[in-house]
């Protein structure tokens, strides 16, 4: 054996079991993380899996479902929404199909904002919940208006929070720091195919976790964020290997879906209220926010001065504006119809 190829077995050696102590490392903490934040609803059956879901409010009353962006689980909404909403309606939070405590049963098939919006459907079906208001945000945009175009009978109204609904080229807004520039490519690796899951089962927990805190701040400027906000919103369950994978394959996805479901936003004649902030980096609103209010027949659009990307922490009580005012056009909607 020649001094080359014993050096190219020590060195692979040596790399498998830096690679098994990430991954029983990244175990490890995937179960610290779990016993920290649990389940803080019901599990509803869908095709293949079953998704978790939250149910605060009167059962009597308007339904108004809260749809979390990228990132992060229904902890975010139910933070910032939730309680504020259950005194006037009823509220249902989802963990979107990967997210949080649901399941992803489709694998990278559910990263399409179309089948997540089949499975969202199907868990509303099966607790009774029927057209409801839909409250997006970010990411989940895409998914609301997909769950629009395919059920347009099935939803009273709109209210997209800085959404996600065109395509747009990657810009300084990726990489105007080494943060975004390292969660970016992180993404990347995690959604690929075969190197995806590896990464996802070793290297990926360690360094989300020296990078969240940062990521966090930065998705919230020029706001700050709530005290404590990833411990109140569970928001370290992205780190576990199948969340976070999911997640890039969310990321990886959506430029291509949106692209493909633009042409269709003027079919939807769903009553609707998009709300977006004039200084958002993430998900510029000139590029989405106010494109899709253009297309959409029956929508209104919101522009919040010096407001970033998480608009519902920044102007909650105008998101419970905007639910009240699509609850009171579906109401009289519901009264004339024969």
């Amino acid at each position: 054996m020649s001094s080359l190829l014993r050096r190219a077995i020590v060195y692979a050696a040596i790399a498998a079991a830096c690679l098994g102590a990430f991954a029983l490392f990244a175990a490890y903490q995937a179960g610290r993380i779990e016993r920290a934040h649990p389940p803080s609803g019901r599990f509803v059956d869908v095709d293949g899996g079953r998704l978790h879901v939250v149910v605060l409010g009167a059962a009597d009353a308007t339904p108004v479902v809260l749809l979390h962006g990228s990132s992060t689980n229904l902890g975010d909404m139910r933070l910032a929404l939730g309680d504020r909403l259950a005194a006037r309606f009823r509220v249902i939070l989802i963990d979107r199909p990967g997210h949080g405590w649901s399941d992803r049963p489709d694998g990278r098939a559910d990263a399409s904002p179309a089948r997540q919006a089949k499975l969202v459907r199907q868990a509303l079906q099966r607790i009774g919940v029927t057209r409801p208001i839909l409250v997006a945000h970010s990411w989940s945009g895409a998914l609301a208006t997909a769950y629009a175009l395919s059920y347009p009978r099935d939803v009273a109204g709109l209210v997209l929070l800085a959404p996600v609904t065109h395509p747009w080229p990657e810009t300084s807004a990726w990489y105007d720091n080494i943060i975004s520039g390292l969660l970016a490519e992180s993404a990347r690796t995690a959604g690929a195919p075969v190197i995806g899951p590896l990464f996802a089962r070793t290297l990926a927990l360690p360094l989300g976790e020296l990078l969240i805190g940062p990521a966090v701040q930065s998705v919230f400027a020029p706001d700050a964020p709530p005290p404590d906000y990833l411990a109140r919103t569970g928001g370290a369950l992205l780190l576990r290997p199948g969340a976070f994978a999911a997640n890039a394959q969310d990321l990886a996805a959506i430029e291509d879906f949106v692209k493909a479901q633009a042409p269709n936003y003027l079919k939807i004649m769903t009553p609707a209220v998009i709300i977006a902030g004039d200084a958002d980096v993430t998900v510029p609103t000139s590029v989405h926010a106010e494109a899709i209010a253009a297309a959409m027949p029956n929508a209104k659009l919101i522009v919040l001065p010096g407001v970033g990307h998480m608009v519902h922490y920044a102007a909650p009580e105008r998101v419970v504006e905007a639910i009240a005012e699509l609850a009171a056009i579906s109401a009289t909607d519901n009264s004339t119809r024969p």
